[in-house]
Formats: structure tokens, C-alpha cells, sequence
């Protein structure tokens, strides 16, 4: 399932006001760490896309064909 940007800030939100309201402590660290697992994803997923960002944005790149010179 892939989530946008936007599902993962309202995912992060419902866990951070499910720590927050949530009496049971055990149920709360559970809440933290599939927060913290999220967060760590997200990381990993800015830092293997940057450089295919970076890649596309460098300017034009022209591919010459040389082989007009074989005929």
C-alpha cells in the first residue's frame, strides 16, 4: 500500500493524540513505536529518493549521435 505525504501526517497526528489521551501505558508505547518506525520509513525514503531528485533537475543533457559521421 503506498501511502502520500498527506496519509503519513494524519497517521503521525491519530498516534500522537492516541499517546497522548491513551491511560494504558503499554498501548501507548505501541503507539510510539509504530510512530517511530514511521518516521525512521520516511527518512530512508527522503534520503534513497535525493539523489534521483537532484539527478533530474541538473539541466539538459544532450546525446550526440557521432554516427552521422560513418556515412
Amino acid at each position: 500500500m503506498n501511502f502520500t505525504s498527506h496519509d503519513v501526517v494524519i497517521i503521525e497526528r491519530a498516534l500522537r493524540t492516541a499517546m497522548k489521551h491513551d491511560l494504558e501505558e503499554h498501548r501507548s508505547r505501541d503507539y510510539q513505536e509504530v510512530l517511530l518506525k514511521m518516521q525512521e520509513s520516511a527518512i530512508q525514503a527522503f534520503q534513497v529518493n535525493a539523489p534521483v531528485a537532484i539527478a533530474d533537475h541538473e539541466g539538459i543533457r544532450y546525446d550526440y549521435d557521432d554516427s552521422s559521421d560513418l556515412m
